[in-house]
């Protein structure tokens, strides 16, 4: 909820897991270096065969830089979209398959890593023995909802879908205190939809969403009636109208963007009396949050809004509302049936994705959603070299002290409130490649041939983990992604930014290519992760990571004046006919793309130490990073999954990212250009950093 991350969270790993001791050394063993270090994309860098030269780089530098690849590239048939990001996550999840698989032959002793990594693998892949089973190792689960009798019952059964993740209407959960960071809190925020987002249910004027809603109910339906659920289809409809009033007391993706809202501390008394529908004593009893008396709410209206129908809905409903929700969370363990069914709405219809992944990647998935460090040691020890990790540690030194100027030399910012911000800068910890301390995954259990019961003892294993960090010390070493995720993030709260490993390799950063490119690639990210601590949310945590004003007014004043412009320009895009981008929802994401370029930018003329950048085939440094930074964002989607991303996430579409560089004069002068659909006047060109 508080990290700023490079690409939508959907990306990230499922669950977030720990892990301990060493995995096999037939494992760990790194295949041997190749004989040339050359880079992997062309001969500097750049795949120069994917761009089409036959566009004006001012009427599409995505197309100049993209065109041929995007014209000639099929999205995988079990993919919603395919680019870099892609690309990287299949190479990913193949390394990551050939060490389960290395793992799951030595095997290991019992409860070590690799017999949980192992076993959990096995567990899943063994399709005959799921098949066998049916539905009986979900019978005991549906029972836990089947037997609720009172709203105390409910509140209970709630609480205990909270920590199984199977989730509910109110989520609740411990992380740090936004105003104190040194000390965990418990959070209350909204939650229990079906469909992505509040809009499914509540646009009447997009047929697309009405389409959804429709084949949302049918869903529903098919998976009551393969669980042996009578009346399924008119449940399912029960299910939906419920699940439409959930949608209409929830807050905006928008409205929960600004954080300073979503801290409402409260008592257990006045929580009780500002949501009395539910009976708080008996679901914090049963979330382990017994001795609360203080917690956090988010959304306080759709709290208030969920407990009343908790109150006031029949209870059967809530009961026929739950059982879906217990079916649909265990779907990936049950037989094919269930699978195909679960896929066929969420994967094509909501994505547009036409066919299941296989066995296989799902398997590795939920291995790194469950048992992601552990895996993650042996992930680094065989692909993540020292050098890789040296030069990524330079290249985030030298982005921070071009940041370091571009704050000394803001005009719109007063001098203590600069004074401040460089040292927010100068407190920053980086995490490159891997935790320096690898989780324990000592407390979990994992049965071979248990694939159901290996799902839900993966949540609660992570549950316990999670609320175990009340009344303890911040742990400062933990990390919000994997090694084998390709991503990034900055967490305000921790004054960091983190960069996995999996990232650190073409097109975003490859020690043998041109630095240019390596500076506009992943130095733009390292660029945009460094500017989400000043971004129009991040501004909002002081130096020591805690929620504070600490701007002037006239500060936020001045800087408003920039983000508006921001909002309106992203705001104009129209990817899909009467979809356009949410300026206000991806404003922090387009706001760190516009900073994180120029401070990448600036970075690269630093380390030229003042002598003139070489020319390569014809083009200049300045060329070069440009190009570095548009070929990252080669995407492809398809219009189910880009409508999904245009309704819920914060990030611009892909392909319209490098749309950025219109506001830079450098890229201007480096191409050229001076008309084109991307072209602005000097003075419409927006400048905040």
């Amino acid at each position: 909820m508080l990290k700023h991350i490079l690409l939508g969270a959907t990306a990230a790993s499922a669950i977030l897991a720990s892990g301990g001791a060493a995995t096999a050394q037939s494992a760990r063993a790194r295949p041997a270096a190749a004989s040339a270090a050359k880079p992997q994309l062309g001969s500097w860098g750049v795949d120069l065969a994917g761009m089409d030269k036959s566009v004006n780089p001012g009427d599409s530098f995505y197309n100049y830089v993209n065109g041929t690849w995007d014209r000639t590239t099929e999205i995988p048939a079990d993919k919603s979209s395919w680019g870099g990001f892609g690309v990287l996550r299949d190479l990913s999840d193949q390394r990551t398959r050939d060490l389960i698989q290395d793992i799951a032959r030595t095997g290991g002793p019992a409860g070590s890593n690799d017999q949980k990594i192992a076993d959990l693998y096995k567990s899943f892949m063994d399709e005959a023995a799921i098949e066998q089973k049916g539905i009986a190792p979900l019978q005991p689960y549906l029972a836990r909802v089947a037997a609720i009798r009172t709203r105390a019952d409910l509140a209970a059964t709630l609480a205990w879908a909270n920590r199984t993740g199977i989730g509910g209407p109110i989520r609740a959960g411990v992380q740090q205190d936004l105003r104190n960071n040194s000390q965990y809190a418990i959070y209350l925020g909204q939650g229990g939809l079906g469909l992505p987002d509040r809009d499914y249910y509540l646009d009447t004027a997009n047929p697309k969403f009405a389409d959804a809603r429709t084949k949302y109910v049918a869903h529903v339906g098919s998976m009551l009636r393969m669980a042996g659920i009578s009346e399924p289809e008119a449940r399912a409809q029960r299910i939906f109208d419920l699940e439409k009033q959930l949608a209409q007391v929830q807050w905006t993706r928008v409205q929960s963007r600004q954080v300073e809202k979503r801290y409402n501390p409260m008592t257990l008394a006045e929580l009780k009396a500002s949501a009395p529908g539910i009976e708080w004593d008996g679901y914090f009893a049963g979330t382990g949050m017994g001795s609360a008396e203080r917690v956090i709410v988010s959304q306080p209206s759709a709290i208030t809004g969920a407990a009343r129908l908790l109150a006031e809905a029949p209870l059967d409903t809530w009961k026929d509302y739950l059982t879906f929700r217990t079916i649909s969370a265990s779907a990936p363990m049950l037989p094919k049936a269930f699978v195909d069914e679960n896929f066929a709405f969420y994967g094509k219809t909501l994505s547009g994705t036409p066919q299941l992944p296989e066995r296989w990647k799902r398997g590795v998935g939920l291995v790194n959603g469950a048992l992601g460090e552990a895996v993650g040691e042996a992930y680094v020890a065989r692909y993540f070299t020292p050098d890789t990790k040296a030069k990524m540690d330079e290249l985030v030194q030298n982005l921070i002290k071009a940041m370091d100027v571009r704050l000394a030399n803001l005009a719109w910012m007063a001098p203590a409130t600069k004074t401040r911000a460089r040292a927010k800068l100068a407190a920053f910890t980086p995490k490159i490649g891997y935790p320096s301390k690898w989780r324990d995954y000592s407390a979990l259990t994992v049965v071979n041939g248990d694939a159901v019961g290996n799902l839900f003892k993966t949540y609660d294993f992570e549950y316990n983990r999670m609320i175990g960090k009340m009344g303890k010390p911040v742990d400062r070493t933990e990390w919000g992604m994997t090694p084998m995720t390709v991503n990034a993030y900055a967490n305000p709260l921790m004054n960091e930014i983190v960069f996995p490993a999996a990232i650190l390799q073409p097109p975003f950063f490859d020690p043998n290519a041109d630095p240019a490119v390596n500076y506009g690639a992943i130095g733009a990210v390292i660029g945009h992760e460094l500017s989400h601590h000043f971004d129009d949310q991040g501004r909002k945590y002081d130096p020591q990571g805690n929620l504070a004003d600490w701007w002037s007014a006239e500060d936020i004043s001045r800087f408003k004046v920039g983000t508006d412009k921001v909002v309106a320009q992203y705001a104009a895009y129209e990817p899909i006919k009467g979809s356009r981008v949410n300026g206000e929802l991806t404003l922090g994401e387009n706001m760190a793309d516009l900073a994180g370029l120029a401070v990448a930018y600036d970075a690269y003329r630093m380390s030229l130490k003042g002598r003139p950048a070489r020319v390569i085939d014809g083009y200049t440094g300045e060329q070069r990073f440009f190009l570095g930074f548009g070929q990252v964002w080669r995407t492809k989607m398809r219009e189910a999954a880009l409508l999904n991303l245009l309704t819920t996430d914060p990030h611009s579409p892909g392909q319209l990212r490098p749309n950025v560089v219109r506001n830079f004069d450098a890229w201007y002068k480096a191409f050229n250009v001076k008309s084109g659909a991307l072209y602005l006047p000097p003075e419409q060109r927006i400048r905040i950093w």
